[in-house]
């Protein structure tokens, strides 16, 4: 915006404005970086070494335990069907004790893994309590950085605000003396400036059309008045959906076909379409026109 008023002139009211906004946005601009180097230092950056690091290593550990978790029942559940064969087969009773000495070894060793897996588990999700306060802070001192920055973003823009609401009166008294004749003496008098502006009509002329009722040259559609042009119609595909603002529009709905065609003195942006018995004005903007 800068470069663009020096190239239109710094001095004329259109580029005295660009600079202006231009030093806003630039201000803006330095604000965001701000706040995202502040999010970034007590927010972002302690989140994720927390993710990548204590975290990382406390999931790896639950896993370990979980895995041991199911060691041990694996092991309770072989001590299990040893006794009760050994209960069944007392024939075989020195066979079976051995199985069932050896399952009971079995799950003492894998009982003390899962213990000392557990306690390991408990001393490092105790440290989370500490780490959920330090992070409880940072999530704090973020809302806090946001609200700054926002309340900066909304404070520069009143700011531009208040000044071109300054200078509006002045650009435009401006661009209308630099229109007027430089030897035309200044008005003195509202009477006298409005005497240097051409006179605007209040009460806007209709024209007459021949073949077309006098509400669609007023912009009024009644779709009971209308009928087609003997120039002809054409095919239209409906891009989108579109919502009838009132009685004089013709709902659409995506990808339907219908019928349009224009009227003399309609704006260039609608035409009028017909769907079966309904008719009304259709934007030119959510058609595409077949051949």
């Amino acid at each position: 915006m800068t470069e663009a008023a020096n190239d239109f002139g710094p001095g004329t009211p259109y580029g005295k404005t660009l600079i202006k906004v231009g030093e806003t946005q630039r201000r803006l601009g330095a604000a965001e970086r701000e706040f995202i180097h502040s999010a970034s230092i007590n927010f972002l950056t302690p989140l994720r070494n927390f993710l990548e690091g204590d975290w990382r290593t406390i999931s790896k550990e639950r896993r370990i335990l979980q895995n041991r978790r199911l060691d041990l029942d694996a092991c309770k559940a072989r001590l299990k069907k040893a006794k009760a064969a050994e209960a069944k087969a007392a024939c075989e009773g020195d066979l079976w004790s051995d199985e069932v000495e050896k399952a009971e070894h079995e799950l003492r060793l894998t009982q003390t893994e899962f213990d000392r897996q557990a306690e390991v588990t408990r001393l490092l999700l105790e440290g989370i309590s500490s780490t959920h306060v330090n992070h409880l802070r940072c999530l704090h001192e973020f809302v806090e950085s946001q609200t700054n920055y926002y309340a900066q973003c909304y404070q520069f823009m009143l700011d531009l605000q208040k000044q071109l609401g300054s200078s509006k009166g002045e650009i435009f008294s401006g661009t209308f003396v630099g229109n007027a004749d430089s030897t035309s003496p200044a008005p003195s008098s509202p009477a006298v400036a409005a005497a240097t502006l051409p006179a605007v009509p209040t009460i806007p002329v209709v024209p007459t059309i021949v073949g077309v009722p006098n509400t669609v040259a007023e912009g009024v559609l009644n779709p009971n008045e209308v009928k087609p042009p003997a120039s002809g119609t054409r095919k239209a595909r409906v891009l989108y959906d579109y919502e009838a603002a009132d009685s004089t529009e013709l709902a659409l709905l995506a990808d339907e076909m219908i019928t349009v065609y224009s009227l003399p003195g309609m704006d260039p942006d609608w035409l009028i379409g017909e769907r079966g018995n309904q008719k009304g004005k259709v934007p030119v903007t959510y058609l595409e026109l077949l051949s």
